[in-house]
């Protein structure tokens, strides 16, 4: 082959050929749609991303292998096959080139041709041991690959310990990814192990540091004089708290006496900020943390426990700070009236759910060791079922979900699930906060006073329309004009009960 300035002369074909027309056929086979696995330059990136060709998202791994990249502002995602999703790890922010345009009914496919962020630095799995060298199979099954370990990074675990492991090498098309072990949780067989995996493996802060546990010692362990200052003194009000038998962190409590024909209900939430102050670093740790986190053995909390179980905890005999949303109910269910407050209260008794619900049943050794407050206890059930009826005629929607519970023996092995009891005694404390959320709520909209509300959006009308056609199969109708109206999907759940 001779080369020229401008063209080529090819002996096979004889012809001149224009460097131009070589660079535009090389430029169309290497942008073709079919030839996903043909990484572009960075250069070309800016041209197939205006030809919508280039997609960044996240990617979702599978056991099998291939994975799905979930788009920020588009409802579809893209599919990518095992052979295309190069180093990719689960929730990786990635860039994918588009093989096609979907067929009709699928998805579409396409192929990682960038890590644009790595999420994943260390993996929580079970150390499986080799001769001399390990790999450990990921917990998470969304993880695909297993990580290998080198004799020098293996820090002398064992066959079947559950370790965390850093990653150092993510690998190519040819290489496991690698990594070296940060820390061993154990054998996989003792007991608490495979919970400490969990907590490691979703990044759950177990230990608060230092600053922390230093600022949250200095809180005091009882109310001072100074910080009633200013508070309204509920302490002789009869207020109680009801919760599971298992509860430390007691964070509300409510009260009912009769004003008149009306109900008067307190409801009294600890007040934490008044030992979290803002930008501390008691303040940046519950942030970070954003809630404490519940498992089958344990609870991680959000503050340290000398706050979350103590000072900030109604726990009974002891006066405690708390926000109160006190409300004036009348015998019809309407709030006529509220206070909210700052107060100090103390609590007469903590009760129980199962306790509770034994007085209303009548249970005679329950009514004799609550007998002081079996009165409070049943105006609390009649104002219940009156806020009930009323919400219902609003057309609240009460799905009531099942709730279980694993019972641990003392090796802390599942020996028993059990749906959680969900009684009189749950519908009263679910009915008053409802209450004081709603009365919360208005008071600030009516202010105008910036506010975050927790609302549900309208559901999805096609989806409905779906439903609609479904359950008429059933003999069951839903009326649905511009949009579905709560009332009617009450009207459902009752007919289907």
């Amino acid at each position: 082959m001779y080369k020229h300035k401008s063209a080529f002369f090819s002996h096979s074909k004889g012809v001149y050929v224009s460097k131009k027309k070589i660079w535009e056929k090389k430029k169309k086979k290497k942008f073709s749609k079919e030839k996903i696995s043909v990484k572009p330059k960075k250069r070309d990136i800016k041209a197939l991303s205006k030809l919508g060709l280039i997609k960044e998202g996240t990617f979702i791994g599978n056991h099998k292998g291939f994975g799905f990249v979930e788009l920020e502002e588009e409802e579809d995602d893209i599919f990518i096959p095992a052979d295309h999703t190069g180093t990719a790890m689960h929730m990786d922010r990635v860039r994918v080139l588009l093989k096609n345009e979907a067929k009709t009914g699928k998805r579409r496919e396409g192929t990682v041709i960038e890590i644009l962020e790595r999420v994943n630095k260390e993996i929580v799995g079970t150390f499986q041991r080799e001769r001399d060298y390990g790999f450990i199979l990921c917990d998470n099954q969304k993880f695909s690959k297993d990580i290998y370990i080198s004799p020098k990074n293996s820090k002398g675990v064992r066959d079947g310990d559950k370790v965390v492991a850093e990653i150092i090498d993510y690998g190519n098309d040819r290489r496991k990814p690698e990594g070296k072990i940060a820390e061993n949780l154990g054998s996989m067989n003792a007991p608490g192990t495979d919970i400490l995996a969990i907590v490691k493996s979703f990044n759950i802060p177990s230990e608060f540091p230092v600053k922390v546990k230093n600022q949250a010692m200095r809180v005091p362990d009882h109310v001072q004089e100074a910080d009633r200052d200013g508070r309204t003194d509920l302490t002789q009000l009869m207020t109680v708290t009801i919760d599971g038998e298992d509860a430390k962190d007691l964070d509300d409590a409510v009260s009912v006496v009769m004003d008149g024909e009306n109900y008067r209900l307190g409801v009294h939430i600890a007040d934490v900020t008044n030992y979290v102050q803002e930008r501390s670093a008691l303040d940046w740790e519950a942030l970070k943390r954003g809630t404490s986190v519940y498992l089958a053995d344990r609870v991680i909390p959000m503050l340290p426990q000398t706050l979350s179980n103590g000072i900030c905890s109604l726990n009974a005999g002891e006066n405690r700070l708390t926000l109160s949303c006190i409300m004036t109910v009348t015998p019809e269910g309407e709030v006529v009236d509220h206070q909210i407050a700052e107060t100090v209260i103390c609590v007469d008794k903590r009760m129980s759910y199962n306790g509770v619900a034994k007085v209303l049943a009548g249970d005679a050794e329950a009514l004799e060791a609550d007998r002081e407050f079996v009165p409070m206890i049943l105006r609390m059930k009649e104002l219940s079922d009156i806020i009930r009826e009323r919400r219902a005629k609003r057309g609240s929607i009460d799905f009531d979900f099942p709730e279980t519970k694993i019972i641990l023996d003392e090796k802390g092995r599942p020996v028993e699930i059990k749906p959680y009891d969900r009684n009189d005694a749950t519908k009263i404390i679910e009915d008053f906060m409802l209450l004081a959320n709603e009365t919360v709520a208005e008071e600030f909209f009516w202010r105008e006073i910036p506010f975050l509300y927790r609302t549900h959006d309208v559901p999805d009308e096609e989806k409905i329309r779906k439903l609609g056609t479904f359950i008429n199969n059933f003999g069951y109708n839903l009326h649905v004009r511009n949009e579905v109206r709560p009332k009617e999907i009450q009207k459902l759940l009752c007919k289907v009960e």
